[in-house]
């Protein structure tokens, strides 16, 4: 794996009804590079978007050590003003599937293949050295066709392909699958674009840079067309936290602050059991899990998370059992008799179901000492 590119402003920029400003553009790009993810897709190649240039001079100042791309279509007046923006790398973006080359272009396959060589001889020729090809929908293509096309972009130079599941529609292993098919008749680096369409983008990712890919596309939150792409906070939680490797490569700390400065820009909110970053993850109240995590915290909790400067959060309600109780109380220094302890996990209960909530703590510890008292 040579790394993940963050989507959150060009792909998450197209999910309906999010319009970032570029300040916060600006931030988030910020906060991804503070996390250290390897490159960074600022937005599309188009005249309509007349704070690109902007974005791109902040961007050379916050983002330094990331590559910057810009996506483009195969049209010569895109790829002239992608040439003055200079990104690291241009994503060209080719429809490989019939009905997407038929039926949105109006072109055969003959001409498509055409039209691909002519842009990246002219991304050539205007000093566009790091191209990678986006295949577009190339999980629904023509298997004879897409070597066909990955044999053009070889010939042509092109280094790295990007295998795009455009409508989601294919599963983890199918994709890993076509990813070591790839493997065997291209020497480039590959990328991967998986859509959330059926709640498997993330793990499709993962599945396909384990398959052999390269890099892995993802978008903060998930954001994207329809569904969204796969979640940038999940993939990097996995692979630092889960499987407990590149640590150094990224900084973990940052994900919450990210992902709360996205949520809030793109007005989507953050649910509170949201994987990884979400601020009830590590609430827990079933007795017999708050047994476990009041003796040793890993015995239900996937990670420290402290390592995201997050805290666990143990309440105490109906489904609370006597040996979390004691168990909590002792922390705090207090031993009730059997008995006060017995009248107290009752009194837990009836004002949780009161309340219509866990007690906190320190609720737990003043019903304690009130009950200890009055015995």
């Amino acid at each position: 794996m040579r790394g993940l590119i963050d989507s959150t402003l060009r792909e998450g920029g197209q999910t309906v009804g999010v319009s970032f400003t570029l300040a916060q553009k600006v931030e988030i790009v910020r906060l991804l590079a503070c996390l250290g993810i390897e490159e960074i897709e600022l937005g599309v190649a188009t005249a309509r978007d007349e704070e690109l240039p902007a974005l791109f001079r902040h961007a050379r100042g916050l983002a330094v050590g990331c590559r910057l791309a810009l996506w483009c279509r195969l049209h010569a007046e895109d790829i002239r003003l992608a040439a003055t923006l200079g990104p690291d790398v241009l994503s060209l973006s080719v429809p490989v599937s019939d009905r997407h080359m038929t039926k949105k272009l109006g072109l055969d396959r003959t001409q498509v293949l055409a039209r691909l060589e002519e842009a990246v001889t002219q991304a050539r020729s205007l000093g566009l050295s790091l191209v990678s090809l986006g295949l577009e929908d190339c999980t629904r293509a023509d298997q004879d066709f897409l070597v066909q096309v990955v044999q053009l972009a070889a010939r042509l130079g092109i280094a790295r392909l990007r295998l795009a599941d455009t409508v989601g529609r294919s599963d983890p292993r199918c994709f890993a699958k076509l990813v070591r098919k790839l493997r065997k008749c291209w020497l480039g680096e590959i990328a991967v674009h998986a859509h959330n369409d059926f709640g498997l983008a993330t793990a499709s990712a993962l599945a396909c840079l384990d398959a052999g890919a390269d890099w892995a596309d993802v978008a903060v939150l998930g954001l994207g067309e329809r569904a969204g792409l796969a979640r940038l906070e999940e993939l990097v939680g996995f692979l630092v936290l889960g499987r407990d490797r590149d640590r150094k490569r990224y900084r973990v700390e940052w994900l919450p602050l990210l992902c709360e400065t996205v949520a809030i820009a793109s007005g989507r909110g953050l649910a509170p059991h949201h994987p990884v970053v979400g601020q009830r993850v590590f609430a827990c109240e079933t007795g017999l899990h708050l047994a476990g995590l009041l003796r040793a915290p890993e015995t239900y909790e996937p990670f420290d998370p402290a390592r995201i400067g997050s805290s666990r959060l143990l309440l105490f309600g109906e489904k609370t059992g006597r040996r979390a109780v004691q168990l909590q109380l002792a922390a705090l220094g207090l031993h009730p008799s059997p008995e006060v302890l017995t009248e107290l996990v009752a009194e837990v209960r009836e004002q949780s179901r009161c309340l219509r909530r866990p007690l906190s703590v320190e609720e737990l510890r003043q019903l304690a000492q009130a009950n200890i008292l009055v015995s």
